[in-house]
């Protein structure tokens, strides 16, 4: 990915910043979890979504083989974006997290620096964090976006 790519997809994640946690949205400005935050940055960069995600609950903790996103967005991730490992991630990559060792990977971050990352989150809006060695902890993929057209 060249610098160029990794702005453009930090810069359309942070557009996003703000935008109230709601539970399945992805629409900039008026509510979005973290899929539908990865969601709209494709849309943005993009046009069209691939595909829809299946509906799915908000608790990060299911346990195994009761959730129907259990692997569905790492599979999904894989379809439309490039896995790479979790030590080469840079900025403009989507990580996810894994909230309980064997639980599902339910949690997304679009890292925009070395130690930053743009994500939503239950009860709060979209924000840019550090990430800390609490979340690098639980990070469990990584992916590229695919090449950007000029």
């Amino acid at each position: 990915m060249t610098a160029d790519a990794e702005t453009r997809i930090v810069d359309a994640a942070r557009m996003w910043i703000g935008t109230p946690y709601c539970h399945q949205a992805s629409c900039r400005g008026a509510g979005t979890d973290c899929l539908g935050l990865v969601r709209g940055v494709w849309r943005d960069l993009y046009g069209r979504e691939p595909e829809a995600p299946p509906p799915y609950t908000p608790d990060w903790a299911e346990t195994p083989g009761e959730e129907v996103l259990r692997e569905t967005m790492a599979d999904g991730a894989r379809r439309h974006l490039d896995e790479i490992s979790i030590e080469d991630g840079r900025a403009g990559d989507v990580v996810l997290f894994r909230m309980r060792a064997r639980g599902p990977a339910k949690h997304a971050a679009i890292l925009s620096g070395a130690d930053r990352m743009i994500h939503a989150y239950s009860g709060r809006a979209v924000v840019e964090t550090t990430l800390t060695a609490w979340w690098r902890a639980k990070l469990a993929y990584a992916f590229r976006f695919p090449e950007l057209e000029d």
